[in-house]
């Protein structure tokens, strides 16, 4: 395996393993309110596709918009699965590009 694509692999495992950890703070953090949640799980695609929001809303307003914009986009899918319990995980990629590209065609040419 090139070097590269080892550092990727790994790469991925250390960010799935440290998003996995965090899923269970928050349902710990939710547990000790008085809720039982289920951790919060981040799917590659959707995460690949929150980071491109960020990097959109970051380039064409202001780098602290980025982790805002991706918030919202996480509690825009969470009202979607709600409306439509069947919403499939590339649904929810698609529901996610579909308003980053709009924002990128709203951009002005840099």
């Amino acid at each position: 395996m090139p070097v590269s694509l080892v550092r990727q692999v790994v790469t991925f495992r250390t960010v799935n393993e440290w998003f996995a950890t965090l899923g269970r703070r928050w349902a710990a953090a939710a547990e000790r309110r008085g809720a039982k949640i289920l951790p919060p799980a981040l799917e590659a695609d959707v995460a690949g596709e929150l980071l491109e929001l960020a990097r959109v809303a970051a380039h064409t307003k202001e780098r602290r918009f980025a982790p805002l914009a991706s918030f919202t986009a996480g509690l825009a899918v969470e009202r979607l699965r709600t409306a439509k319990p069947d919403l499939s995980v590339d649904d929810a990629v698609a529901f996610i590009r579909e308003v980053r590209e709009q924002l990128e065609r709203e951009s002005p040419p840099s």
